[in-house]
């Protein structure tokens, strides 16, 4: 089978890859590196087992004659590439808009063309500011106003949803789509917002834990190969076209105690230090008091469960990140 992979030198994408090298697969990367880094697939680039299999271009997914030859020659799309992290979203908010919408409606429109089907990863930003739990894939969605630029990320995400299901209805593409949920693991970076590396990185320091806002807001976290197999089994069954599937974990947990847990996991002397919002971020800013997704929908439709618990997930992000630092 010939993979190719928008964002393969991104977390997850460099993950995905690694996963389809292993089974036999021939993997083709595209990414612009923006926020993905050739070191993330560097060991793979290195790998006997892989060298006549691994395919690296470093270019955007809006190059048309680039996608153009890889979406052709490739028999199976998984569309990971995006703007990713709330601080990088803040940051770059036209860029990151673009790159979204544009960029997937060009994956669309070519995987159309050569009747190539495709996985959209979208998340679970796109529901908004709903407080109750667990969310489910026909929740309505709710969002604040255009004014709060936190919110371009979720509904750029939406469009990408509703866009690929016309090319479903209207032009019969295998398309699937599935939502994640805070995926986690070695390779993430800190760097664009994303809390367990942020805080590891600052309890390996012994530097304070920054909490945003009170602390109180939840999240469920999931390792990043329970993902790598969602995704995988998601595009390898035959039913799962033209549907949205959550992919996340079921473990709970406020912000503020994850703090805590991880200052205890690591035998950190940090301390936690609540950072207002406004503070923390441009005033624009608004935050999701809680997300928790039902998994009951992909469970049904290809026997998924999370394999790794939060204490586990820690323990690798942890030790990844004492490998790297030395």
């Amino acid at each position: 089978m010939r993979v190719l992979i928008t964002g393969g030198a991104g977390f997850i994408g460099s993950h995905l890859a690694e996963a389809c090298l292993e089974r036999g697969d021939e993997v083709y990367i595209i990414d612009d590196l923006s926020t993905g880094s050739l070191d993330n697939i560097r060991a793979l680039q290195n790998d006997d087992r892989f060298k006549n299999r691994l395919f690296v271009h470093i270019d955007t997914i809006l190059n048309h004659n680039m996608m153009l030859e890889l979406t052709g020659i490739c028999d199976i799309v998984f569309h990971m590439a995006a703007a990713v992290g709330v601080r990088y979203i803040l940051d770059n908010p036209l860029k990151s808009i673009k790159i979204n919408v544009e960029g997937t409606e060009k994956v669309l429109s070519l995987c159309a063309k050569f009747r190539k089907k495709v996985l959209i990863a979208s998340s679970s930003e796109v529901y908004g500011k709903h407080l109750h739990a667990p969310l489910v894939e026909t929740d309505n969605i709710i969002y604040g106003p255009t004014s709060k630029f936190r919110w371009s990320y979720a509904a750029s995400k939406l469009m990408d949803e509703f866009t690929a299901l016309a090319y479903y209805r209207n032009r019969g593409l295998q398309v699937m789509i599935a939502r994640l949920f805070n995926t986690v693991g070695p390779r993430q970076t800190g760097a664009y917002g994303m809390v367990i590396p942020r805080f590891v990185d600052q309890a390996l320091k012994n530097k304070p834990l920054t909490v945003y806002g009170d602390g109180t807001q939840t999240r469920t976290f999931t390792y990043v190969k329970d993902v790598v197999r969602a995704l995988t089994g998601l595009m390898d069954a035959n039913d799962t076209a033209g549907e949205v599937f959550n992919v996340g974990g079921t473990e709970e947990i406020t912000i503020l105690d994850l703090a805590r847990k991880i200052i205890r996991e690591t035998g950190s002397a940090s301390a936690c230090e609540l950072i207002p919002y406004e503070k923390a971020f441009a005033a624009d800013f608004e935050d999701m008091q809680r997300r928790v997704p039902s998994i009951d929908k992909i469970r049904k439709a290809i026997g998924f469960e999370p394999k790794t618990g939060l204490d586990a997930i820690l323990r690798h992000v942890i030790n990844y990140h004492m490998s790297v630092t030395g």
